[in-house]
Protein backbone atom coordinates (compact mmCIF):
# COMPACT_ATOMS: atom_id res chain seq x y z
CA UNK A 1 0.00 0.00 0.00
CA UNK A 2 2.84 2.13 0.63
CA UNK A 3 4.14 1.93 -2.62
CA UNK A 4 0.89 2.24 -4.10
CA UNK A 5 1.19 5.41 -2.49
CA UNK A 6 4.43 6.63 -3.71
CA UNK A 7 3.69 10.50 -5.22
CA UNK A 8 4.84 9.54 -8.65
CA UNK A 9 2.36 6.52 -8.70
CA UNK A 10 -0.44 8.71 -7.01
CA UNK A 11 -0.53 11.02 -9.48
CA UNK A 12 -0.61 8.12 -11.97
CA UNK A 13 -3.68 6.69 -10.76
CA UNK A 14 -5.16 9.36 -10.24
CA UNK A 15 -5.37 10.63 -13.20
CA UNK A 16 -6.60 6.59 -14.13
CA UNK A 17 -9.28 7.02 -11.48
CA UNK A 18 -10.92 10.31 -13.13
CA UNK A 19 -10.01 9.14 -16.64
CA UNK A 20 -12.29 6.13 -14.98
CA UNK A 21 -15.09 8.16 -13.79
CA UNK A 22 -15.27 10.76 -16.63
CA UNK A 23 -15.69 7.37 -19.15
CA UNK A 24 -18.76 6.40 -16.90
CA UNK A 25 -20.26 9.51 -16.71
CA UNK A 26 -19.91 10.04 -20.30
CA UNK A 27 -21.28 6.29 -21.48
CA UNK A 28 -24.56 7.38 -19.10
CA UNK A 29 -27.44 8.24 -22.17
CA UNK A 30 -27.83 11.36 -20.45
CA UNK A 31 -24.66 12.76 -21.57
CA UNK A 32 -25.65 12.38 -25.17
CA UNK A 33 -27.61 14.65 -26.97
CA UNK A 34 -30.30 11.80 -28.79
CA UNK A 35 -30.38 10.42 -24.96
CA UNK A 36 -28.45 7.29 -26.37
CA UNK A 37 -25.33 5.62 -24.57
CA UNK A 38 -22.57 6.39 -26.26
CA UNK A 39 -19.84 3.72 -27.50
CA UNK A 40 -16.86 2.60 -24.40
CA UNK A 41 -14.68 3.91 -27.32
CA UNK A 42 -16.06 7.63 -27.71
CA UNK A 43 -16.37 7.47 -24.04
CA UNK A 44 -12.90 6.69 -23.41
CA UNK A 45 -11.19 8.85 -25.88
CA UNK A 46 -13.31 12.00 -24.67
CA UNK A 47 -12.66 11.47 -21.09
CA UNK A 48 -8.98 10.92 -21.59
CA UNK A 49 -8.26 13.07 -24.15
CA UNK A 50 -10.42 16.00 -21.74
CA UNK A 51 -8.58 14.81 -18.14
CA UNK A 52 -5.35 14.85 -20.40
CA UNK A 53 -6.16 18.68 -21.52
CA UNK A 54 -5.72 17.15 -24.87
CA UNK A 55 -8.82 18.46 -26.83
CA UNK A 56 -8.66 15.70 -29.67
CA UNK A 57 -11.81 14.53 -30.11
CA UNK A 58 -13.73 11.77 -32.49
CA UNK A 59 -17.30 12.98 -32.67
CA UNK A 60 -18.53 16.94 -32.24
CA UNK A 61 -18.22 18.13 -28.36
CA UNK A 62 -21.21 20.63 -29.16
CA UNK A 63 -23.69 18.06 -31.10
CA UNK A 64 -22.88 15.19 -29.90
CA UNK A 65 -22.78 15.30 -26.21
CA UNK A 66 -26.18 16.53 -24.26
CA UNK A 67 -25.77 19.82 -21.51
CA UNK A 68 -24.63 17.52 -19.24
CA UNK A 69 -22.60 15.93 -21.31
CA UNK A 70 -20.98 19.15 -22.10
CA UNK A 71 -20.54 19.96 -18.07
CA UNK A 72 -19.23 16.28 -17.67
CA UNK A 73 -16.08 17.21 -20.36
CA UNK A 74 -15.82 20.92 -18.63
CA UNK A 75 -15.38 19.35 -15.37
CA UNK A 76 -12.72 16.41 -16.69
CA UNK A 77 -10.19 19.17 -18.16
CA UNK A 78 -10.77 21.76 -15.09
CA UNK A 79 -9.60 18.91 -13.02
CA UNK A 80 -7.06 17.52 -15.09
CA UNK A 81 -5.42 20.97 -16.07
CA UNK A 82 -6.21 22.59 -12.70
CA UNK A 83 -4.24 19.46 -11.45
CA UNK A 84 -5.55 16.37 -10.01
CA UNK A 85 -3.26 17.03 -6.64
CA UNK A 86 -3.48 20.19 -6.13
CA UNK A 87 -7.10 20.27 -6.46
CA UNK A 88 -6.67 17.73 -3.48
CA UNK A 89 -3.94 19.53 -1.22
CA UNK A 90 -6.54 22.86 -1.86
CA UNK A 91 -9.14 20.50 -0.42
CA UNK A 92 -6.77 19.44 2.60
CA UNK A 93 -5.79 23.22 3.19
CA UNK A 94 -9.69 24.49 3.26
CA UNK A 95 -10.49 21.43 5.72
CA UNK A 96 -7.65 21.66 8.08
CA UNK A 97 -5.05 24.19 7.59
CA UNK A 98 -2.02 21.64 7.35
CA UNK A 99 -0.54 18.77 5.34
CA UNK A 100 1.24 15.71 5.79
CA UNK A 101 4.30 15.19 4.36
CA UNK A 102 3.38 12.73 2.17
CA UNK A 103 0.91 15.08 0.59
CA UNK A 104 3.32 17.65 -0.07
CA UNK A 105 5.68 15.99 -1.99
CA UNK A 106 2.54 14.86 -3.93
CA UNK A 107 1.90 18.35 -4.76
CA UNK A 108 5.23 18.90 -5.34
CA UNK A 109 5.12 16.41 -8.17
CA UNK A 110 2.11 17.98 -9.99
CA UNK A 111 2.99 21.77 -9.31
CA UNK A 112 6.62 21.77 -9.66
CA UNK A 113 7.23 23.72 -6.62
CA UNK A 114 11.08 24.37 -6.25
CA UNK A 115 11.29 24.43 -2.97
CA UNK A 116 9.14 22.05 -0.63
CA UNK A 117 8.43 24.87 1.90
CA UNK A 118 6.33 27.06 -0.95
CA UNK A 119 3.45 24.60 -1.70
CA UNK A 120 1.06 25.93 0.55
CA UNK A 121 1.06 29.03 -1.18
CA UNK A 122 1.76 28.02 -4.57
CA UNK A 123 -1.53 26.14 -4.30
CA UNK A 124 -3.15 29.22 -3.15
CA UNK A 125 -1.59 31.15 -5.87
CA UNK A 126 -3.12 28.57 -8.37
CA UNK A 127 -6.42 28.29 -6.93
CA UNK A 128 -6.86 32.44 -7.03
CA UNK A 129 -5.25 32.75 -10.75
CA UNK A 130 -7.06 30.29 -11.92
CA UNK A 131 -10.39 31.56 -10.40
CA UNK A 132 -9.60 34.88 -11.69
CA UNK A 133 -8.73 34.24 -15.05
CA UNK A 134 -11.59 32.17 -15.76
CA UNK A 135 -13.97 34.11 -14.63
CA UNK A 136 -12.44 37.40 -16.34
CA UNK A 137 -12.25 35.45 -19.66
CA UNK A 138 -15.26 34.36 -19.61
CA UNK A 139 -17.01 37.31 -18.86
CA UNK A 140 -15.37 38.94 -21.62
CA UNK A 141 -16.25 36.63 -23.79
CA UNK A 142 -20.13 36.05 -22.78
CA UNK A 143 -20.21 40.48 -23.33
CA UNK A 144 -18.68 40.15 -26.61
CA UNK A 145 -20.59 37.07 -27.86
CA UNK A 146 -23.88 38.95 -26.71
CA UNK A 147 -23.40 42.00 -28.05
CA UNK A 148 -20.92 41.36 -30.96
CA UNK A 149 -22.69 38.19 -32.27
CA UNK A 150 -26.57 38.61 -30.93
CA UNK A 151 -26.73 35.61 -28.72
CA UNK A 152 -29.09 34.90 -25.80
CA UNK A 153 -27.25 35.89 -22.34
CA UNK A 154 -27.58 32.38 -21.79
CA UNK A 155 -26.23 30.92 -24.53
CA UNK A 156 -23.10 33.41 -24.52
CA UNK A 157 -22.64 32.53 -20.81
CA UNK A 158 -22.34 29.36 -21.57
CA UNK A 159 -19.85 29.82 -24.48
CA UNK A 160 -17.86 32.35 -22.85
CA UNK A 161 -17.31 30.06 -19.55
CA UNK A 162 -16.75 26.45 -22.04
CA UNK A 163 -14.07 28.36 -23.60
CA UNK A 164 -12.50 30.13 -21.37
CA UNK A 165 -12.15 27.23 -19.05
CA UNK A 166 -10.90 25.71 -21.99
CA UNK A 167 -8.61 27.98 -22.37
CA UNK A 168 -6.53 28.67 -19.50
CA UNK A 169 -6.24 24.48 -19.01
CA UNK A 170 -4.98 24.76 -22.52
CA UNK A 171 -7.44 21.68 -23.15
CA UNK A 172 -8.70 22.88 -27.12
CA UNK A 173 -12.06 21.53 -26.80
CA UNK A 174 -14.74 23.84 -28.45
CA UNK A 175 -18.48 23.79 -28.59
CA UNK A 176 -18.32 24.76 -32.14
CA UNK A 177 -17.39 22.08 -34.71
CA UNK A 178 -14.98 24.97 -36.72
CA UNK A 179 -13.52 25.14 -33.26
CA UNK A 180 -12.13 29.17 -33.25
CA UNK A 181 -12.50 29.25 -37.00
CA UNK A 182 -15.75 31.45 -36.91
CA UNK A 183 -13.77 34.23 -34.45
CA UNK A 184 -11.08 34.22 -37.16
CA UNK A 185 -11.01 37.81 -37.52
CA UNK A 186 -12.37 38.90 -34.10
CA UNK A 187 -9.32 39.79 -32.28
CA UNK A 188 -12.13 40.65 -29.10
CA UNK A 189 -12.21 37.03 -28.95
CA UNK A 190 -9.01 35.61 -29.90
CA UNK A 191 -7.07 37.85 -27.65
CA UNK A 192 -8.45 37.11 -24.58
CA UNK A 193 -8.14 33.55 -25.21
CA UNK A 194 -4.41 33.67 -25.80
CA UNK A 195 -3.90 35.60 -22.74
CA UNK A 196 -5.65 32.60 -20.78
CA UNK A 197 -3.75 30.13 -22.95
CA UNK A 198 -0.14 32.12 -22.07
CA UNK A 199 -1.22 32.41 -18.54
CA UNK A 200 -1.94 28.86 -17.74
CA UNK A 201 0.42 27.52 -19.74
CA UNK A 202 3.75 29.51 -18.23
CA UNK A 203 3.52 27.46 -15.21
CA UNK A 204 2.47 27.98 -11.85
CA UNK A 205 5.93 28.03 -10.37
CA UNK A 206 6.87 30.78 -12.67
CA UNK A 207 3.94 32.82 -11.55
CA UNK A 208 4.46 32.37 -8.06
CA UNK A 209 8.13 33.45 -8.83
CA UNK A 210 6.96 36.80 -10.35
CA UNK A 211 4.51 37.62 -7.41
CA UNK A 212 7.26 37.21 -5.21
CA UNK A 213 9.90 39.07 -6.84
CA UNK A 214 7.56 42.19 -7.19
CA UNK A 215 7.31 41.71 -3.47
CA UNK A 216 11.20 42.04 -3.22
CA UNK A 217 11.24 38.98 -1.60
CA UNK A 218 13.68 37.27 -3.70
CA UNK A 219 15.38 37.59 -7.01
CA UNK A 220 13.73 35.73 -10.44
CA UNK A 221 15.58 31.82 -10.03
CA UNK A 222 16.87 30.40 -13.40
CA UNK A 223 13.73 28.10 -14.01
CA UNK A 224 11.73 31.40 -14.71
CA UNK A 225 14.21 33.20 -16.50
CA UNK A 226 14.56 30.55 -18.94
CA UNK A 227 11.01 29.88 -19.30
CA UNK A 228 10.44 33.66 -19.74
CA UNK A 229 12.56 33.60 -22.19
CA UNK A 230 12.49 30.97 -24.22
CA UNK A 231 8.59 31.16 -24.51
CA UNK A 232 9.31 34.59 -25.82
CA UNK A 233 11.48 33.46 -28.16
CA UNK A 234 9.19 30.13 -29.50
CA UNK A 235 6.23 32.42 -29.67
CA UNK A 236 8.20 35.01 -31.96
CA UNK A 237 9.44 32.34 -34.30
CA UNK A 238 6.01 30.05 -34.31
CA UNK A 239 4.69 33.45 -35.45
CA UNK A 240 6.67 34.78 -37.68
CA UNK A 241 7.46 31.86 -39.39
CA UNK A 242 3.92 30.46 -39.57
CA UNK A 243 2.93 34.01 -41.31
CA UNK A 244 5.92 33.45 -43.68
CA UNK A 245 4.88 29.68 -44.62
CA UNK A 246 0.99 30.62 -45.12
CA UNK A 247 1.37 33.93 -46.02
CA UNK A 248 0.17 33.11 -50.19
CA UNK A 249 -1.60 30.25 -48.93
CA UNK A 250 -5.08 30.82 -50.55
CA UNK A 251 -7.19 28.48 -47.71
CA UNK A 252 -5.32 29.60 -44.87
CA UNK A 253 -3.54 33.47 -44.77
CA UNK A 254 -3.16 33.86 -48.23
CA UNK A 255 -7.01 36.29 -48.67
CA UNK A 256 -7.07 37.70 -45.58
CA UNK A 257 -6.36 41.33 -44.99
CA UNK A 258 -2.95 42.26 -43.37
CA UNK A 259 -4.66 42.64 -39.50
CA UNK A 260 -6.14 39.43 -40.02
CA UNK A 261 -2.67 37.90 -41.40
CA UNK A 262 -1.07 39.06 -38.13
CA UNK A 263 -4.11 37.65 -35.64
CA UNK A 264 -4.17 34.36 -37.18
CA UNK A 265 -0.28 33.67 -36.95
CA UNK A 266 -0.22 34.88 -33.61
CA UNK A 267 -2.80 32.48 -32.59
CA UNK A 268 -1.74 29.92 -33.96
CA UNK A 269 1.97 30.19 -32.74
CA UNK A 270 -0.07 30.65 -29.03
CA UNK A 271 -2.57 27.43 -29.79
CA UNK A 272 0.39 25.18 -31.24
CA UNK A 273 2.42 25.40 -27.67
CA UNK A 274 -0.53 22.83 -26.64
CA UNK A 275 -4.35 24.52 -26.20
CA UNK A 276 -5.57 22.88 -29.30
CA UNK A 277 -7.76 25.65 -30.75
CA UNK A 278 -7.82 26.78 -34.09
CA UNK A 279 -8.70 29.70 -36.11
CA UNK A 280 -7.44 28.19 -39.79
CA UNK A 281 -8.38 25.41 -41.21
CA UNK A 282 -4.71 22.97 -39.98
CA UNK A 283 -5.45 20.66 -42.75
CA UNK A 284 -4.43 23.16 -45.22
CA UNK A 285 -1.59 24.63 -43.75
CA UNK A 286 1.41 23.69 -45.89
CA UNK A 287 3.54 20.55 -44.87
CA UNK A 288 6.24 23.36 -43.92
CA UNK A 289 3.50 25.09 -41.17
CA UNK A 290 3.30 21.23 -40.03
CA UNK A 291 6.55 21.04 -39.66
CA UNK A 292 7.30 23.93 -37.37
CA UNK A 293 4.25 22.68 -35.66
CA UNK A 294 5.45 19.39 -34.61
CA UNK A 295 8.15 21.16 -32.94
CA UNK A 296 6.35 23.39 -31.15
CA UNK A 297 4.11 20.94 -30.00
CA UNK A 298 6.62 18.81 -28.91
CA UNK A 299 8.19 21.41 -26.85
CA UNK A 300 4.89 22.57 -25.17
CA UNK A 301 4.38 24.75 -22.40
CA UNK A 302 6.11 25.66 -18.85
CA UNK A 303 6.43 23.53 -15.94
CA UNK A 304 3.53 22.88 -13.47
CA UNK A 305 0.90 24.62 -15.99
CA UNK A 306 -1.79 23.26 -17.74
CA UNK A 307 0.37 22.84 -20.84
CA UNK A 308 1.72 19.46 -21.96
CA UNK A 309 4.56 18.67 -24.18
CA UNK A 310 8.42 17.84 -22.93
CA UNK A 311 8.32 21.60 -21.45
CA UNK A 312 10.23 24.46 -21.94
CA UNK A 313 12.77 24.03 -19.18
CA UNK A 314 13.52 20.75 -20.93
CA UNK A 315 14.48 22.17 -24.00
CA UNK A 316 16.16 25.49 -22.58
CA UNK A 317 18.63 23.15 -20.72
CA UNK A 318 19.38 20.66 -23.51
CA UNK A 319 20.38 23.90 -25.83
CA UNK A 320 22.11 25.62 -23.09
CA UNK A 321 23.65 22.15 -22.38
CA UNK A 322 24.91 22.03 -26.50
CA UNK A 323 25.80 25.26 -26.34
CA UNK A 324 28.62 24.65 -23.44
CA UNK A 325 29.46 21.60 -25.60
CA UNK A 326 30.18 23.13 -28.98
CA UNK A 327 31.70 26.13 -27.03
CA UNK A 328 34.04 24.05 -25.16
CA UNK A 329 32.44 24.89 -21.54
CA UNK A 330 33.02 22.72 -18.55
CA UNK A 331 29.54 24.17 -16.67
CA UNK A 332 26.17 24.79 -18.40
CA UNK A 333 24.29 27.43 -17.10
CA UNK A 334 22.94 31.10 -17.88
CA UNK A 335 22.01 34.43 -16.17
CA UNK A 336 25.20 33.87 -13.65
CA UNK A 337 23.58 30.69 -12.49
CA UNK A 338 25.13 26.99 -13.23
CA UNK A 339 22.78 24.40 -13.88
CA UNK A 340 22.79 20.99 -12.01
CA UNK A 341 24.37 17.86 -13.59
CA UNK A 342 21.00 15.95 -12.21
CA UNK A 343 18.88 18.30 -14.25
CA UNK A 344 20.83 17.87 -17.18
CA UNK A 345 20.32 14.25 -16.71
CA UNK A 346 16.57 14.72 -16.33
CA UNK A 347 16.13 16.98 -19.84
CA UNK A 348 18.33 14.38 -21.90
CA UNK A 349 16.43 12.13 -20.60
CA UNK A 350 12.60 13.63 -20.79
CA UNK A 351 13.52 15.03 -24.18
CA UNK A 352 15.01 10.85 -25.45
CA UNK A 353 11.28 9.59 -24.34
CA UNK A 354 9.27 11.47 -25.64
CA UNK A 355 11.53 11.23 -28.70
CA UNK A 356 11.01 7.42 -28.75
CA UNK A 357 7.13 7.50 -27.38
CA UNK A 358 6.10 9.56 -30.30
CA UNK A 359 8.12 7.41 -32.32
CA UNK A 360 6.56 3.87 -31.17
CA UNK A 361 3.50 5.09 -31.41
CA UNK A 362 3.42 6.59 -34.92
CA UNK A 363 5.00 3.32 -36.24
CA UNK A 364 1.94 1.38 -34.14
CA UNK A 365 -0.31 3.57 -36.10
CA UNK A 366 0.72 3.66 -39.60
CA UNK A 367 0.26 -0.46 -40.23
CA UNK A 368 -3.39 0.44 -39.42
CA UNK A 369 -4.35 2.71 -41.16
CA UNK A 370 -4.10 4.17 -45.31
CA UNK A 371 -3.42 7.81 -43.75
CA UNK A 372 -0.75 10.13 -45.15
CA UNK A 373 2.50 9.66 -42.79
CA UNK A 374 3.01 13.51 -42.20
CA UNK A 375 -0.47 13.31 -40.97
CA UNK A 376 -0.31 10.69 -38.64
CA UNK A 377 3.31 12.05 -36.82
CA UNK A 378 1.09 15.10 -36.65
CA UNK A 379 -1.70 13.54 -34.96
CA UNK A 380 0.78 11.33 -32.99
CA UNK A 381 3.00 14.80 -31.52
CA UNK A 382 -0.30 16.07 -30.75
CA UNK A 383 -1.53 13.71 -28.56
CA UNK A 384 2.04 13.38 -27.05
CA UNK A 385 1.97 17.03 -26.32
CA UNK A 386 -1.78 17.07 -25.22
CA UNK A 387 -2.32 19.91 -27.63
CA UNK A 388 -5.36 19.03 -29.47
CA UNK A 389 -4.41 19.75 -32.87
CA UNK A 390 -5.42 17.82 -35.64
CA UNK A 391 -4.96 18.00 -39.29
CA UNK A 392 -8.97 16.13 -39.69
CA UNK A 393 -7.72 12.61 -39.00
CA UNK A 394 -9.15 11.90 -35.49
CA UNK A 395 -12.48 10.72 -36.57
CA UNK A 396 -11.27 8.49 -39.23
CA UNK A 397 -8.74 6.30 -37.55
CA UNK A 398 -9.38 2.76 -37.10
CA UNK A 399 -10.39 1.74 -33.07
CA UNK A 400 -6.96 0.03 -32.65
CA UNK A 401 -5.53 3.42 -33.71
CA UNK A 402 -7.55 5.58 -31.75
CA UNK A 403 -6.52 3.29 -28.34
CA UNK A 404 -3.17 4.21 -29.28
CA UNK A 405 -4.02 7.68 -29.50
CA UNK A 406 -5.53 7.49 -26.06
CA UNK A 407 -2.69 5.52 -24.54
CA UNK A 408 -0.39 8.79 -25.82
CA UNK A 409 -2.52 11.45 -24.41
CA UNK A 410 -2.46 9.36 -21.07
CA UNK A 411 1.53 9.09 -21.51
CA UNK A 412 1.79 12.83 -22.31
CA UNK A 413 0.27 14.16 -19.62
CA UNK A 414 1.33 11.65 -16.99
CA UNK A 415 4.72 9.66 -17.71
CA UNK A 416 6.91 12.49 -17.67
CA UNK A 417 5.45 13.71 -14.28
CA UNK A 418 5.88 10.56 -12.91
CA UNK A 419 8.98 9.79 -14.36
CA UNK A 420 10.06 13.35 -12.68
CA UNK A 421 8.55 12.65 -9.22
CA UNK A 422 10.95 9.59 -8.87
CA UNK A 423 14.04 11.41 -9.91
CA UNK A 424 12.96 14.15 -7.24
CA UNK A 425 11.56 12.46 -4.43
CA UNK A 426 14.47 9.53 -4.23
CA UNK A 427 18.05 10.22 -5.74
CA UNK A 428 20.08 7.19 -5.43
CA UNK A 429 23.77 7.12 -4.86
CA UNK A 430 26.22 4.30 -5.21
CA UNK A 431 28.70 3.54 -2.97
CA UNK A 432 30.93 2.76 -5.53
CA UNK A 433 32.14 4.15 -8.96
CA UNK A 434 33.51 2.51 -11.66
CA UNK A 435 36.75 3.48 -13.73
CA UNK A 436 35.56 6.48 -16.36
CA UNK A 437 36.11 5.87 -19.87
CA UNK A 438 34.99 8.16 -22.56
CA UNK A 439 33.10 6.13 -25.60
CA UNK A 440 33.46 8.08 -29.15
CA UNK A 441 30.11 9.80 -29.93
CA UNK A 442 29.20 11.36 -33.25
Amino acid sequence: MAQLLHPSRAVALGFLLVIAVGTVLLKLPVSQAKGEAAPWLTAIFTATSAVCVTGLVVVDTGTYWSNFGQWVILGLFQMGGFGFMTVATLLGLMANQSLPLRAKLITQVETRSLRLGDIRSVARLVFVITLVMELATALWLTVRLHFGYSLQWRDAAWSGLFHAVSAFNNAGFSIHPDSLMRYGADAQILVPVMIAIVVGGIGFPVLYDLRERARGARRLSLHTRLTLLFTLVLLLVGFLVLLAFEWTNPKTLGAMPLPQKLLSAAFASVSARTAGFNSIDIGAMTRDSWALQYFLMFVGGGSGGTAGGIKIGTIAIVALLVFAEISGRSDVGAFGRRVSASAQRQAVTVLALGSVIITLGTLVILPITALPTDQVIFEAISAFGTVGLSTGITGELPAPAQLVIVALMYIGRVGTITFAASLMVTERRAPYRYPEEHPIVG
